[in-house]
Parts: structure tokens; sequence; C-alpha cells
């Protein structure tokens, strides 16, 4: 075991030690989000599936290995502060005008002081019309050319905890793109020109279907409230 491998496997034990309270952490976060009353009422589900998972430690060891030769330092001491993706629960629903509803049961919880955000929440978007969506939010609105969208909240249970859980919310549409992108650019990005090309395609069609779907959404309930047994005035 080479010098470096031995400072990784220090890394990686005091991860092995957090391992527990991290996962409980999180199954708390997902299950709050994931079954909340207002978020899955019958007839009216706003979250369309939950996912979570705690880092394999192999991909963390990766992960140090990247950010050392990126120029970070990474120890001991700052190891749940420069790496806070240990913890990770991912919402997805289905409309993005939906994503008011979601940030709402998360900010009434941190308001509640039951969570801390270790950041202010961002949204990362390369769409203009995204961005200008979120910024009606409590958001950090980076653009970024990746063709990614996602609003990652970094959550702890209080300001001095090491325990820390990514949250990320999308909808099902940015949910295909992340994954296809995942499989194509992580954690090596793709040199193929043809696929750089169609992931790109692939994100502007994410977008418009996102907007067609929030189209469809509000001609649908336009049309449930004009229904006369859901008028108030029929008789």
């Amino acid at each position: 075991m080479n010098k470096e491998h031995r400072e990784h496997e220090g890394l990686l034990r005091k991860f092995d030690g957090i391992r527990h309270e991290l996962k409980t952490f999180m199954h708390g976060v997902a299950q709050f989000i994931g079954e909340h009353p207002d978020l899955v009422r019958p007839g009216a589900e706003i979250v369309h599936s939950c996912k979570s998972r705690i880092k394999d430690r192999e991909h963390l060891r990766e992960k140090i290995a990247r950010k050392i030769s990126g120029g970070r330092e990474i120890n001991a001491e700052n190891l749940f502060t420069e790496v806070t993706d240990l913890a990770g629960v991912r919402i997805i629903h289905l409309f993005q005008e939906h994503f008011a509803d979601i940030d709402r049961v998360v900010r009434n919880r941190i308001d509640g002081g039951d969570w801390v955000l270790a950041e202010q929440a961002k949204v990362y978007t390369w769409d203009p019309e995204a961005a200008e969506f979120f910024r009606k939010f409590d958001l950090e609105v980076s653009q970024k050319p990746t063709s990614y969208t996602s609003v990652h909240y970094l959550i702890r249970p209080r300001p001095d905890s090491l325990i820390c859980c990514e949250l990320q919310v999308r909808t099902l549409f940015e949910e295909i793109w992340g994954e296809v992108d995942h499989k194509i650019n992580y954690p090596v990005p793709s040199e193929n020109l043809a696929c750089k090309e169609q992931i790109k395609v692939l994100s502007k069609i994410v977008g418009a279907g996102s907007r067609l779907l929030d189209s469809l959404n509000r001609v649908h309930q336009a049309g449930e409230t004009q229904r006369p047994d859901n008028d108030s005035n029929f008789a």
C-alpha cells in the first residue's frame, strides 16, 4: 500500500465511522419529503418517486483522488465539508410548477429548526427559462453549459454537525437526462463527438418536454374546474 493509498484509507475509515449516522439521517430526510401528506395526496400526488443512497466506499476513494489531483486539499479535518454528497436523496416530480410545493415543505422544516441548510440552496440549469422560473425562490441560480438541471439542498441536523445529506429535486424529464449523462460522462467524460452532440440535443428535448407537461397540466386543471360537478354555482 503506497503513501497516497494509506492516506485515502484513513479518510475512508472516518467515513466508515459516521456511515450509520449518515444513513439514519438520510432515511429521515427521504421519508419526510417522500411521504409528506401535502405531497402525496391521493389524486394530487406531487412526488413521483424518491431515491436515496450512501456513497459507495470505492467511489469515495476515487472522488477524493480526483479532488486532490484537481488541486483541492482533502484531509481528516475538512473531509465532511469538502465532500457533502456522502448521503443523497433525490425527489422526482412530473411538473416543474410543482417544485414550489416541495420547496415549501423543505423550507417549513428548516424554519421549524429541524433541519439546517449548510449553504444557500442552489439550482443548476442551462435553460434561461428554467433559470427565470427558479429565481422566484430563495435559490442561488447557476447557469452552466453542461445541460444539467437540478435543485440541490445541503441539509444538516444542526449547524455544527458533520452529518450532511444532499437533497436533489428534479423533474422526471430531468432525471432521464441525468441518468443518460451519468452513463456516458461519469466519472470520465466521453470524447465521442456524436455522444457530446446528442446529449445536448436530449437536454433541449427535456426542456421542451417539461414546458409541454406544465402546459398540459394547466389545461387539464382548467378543464377540471369547469366541469359541472366542480362548479359551486351549479344547482
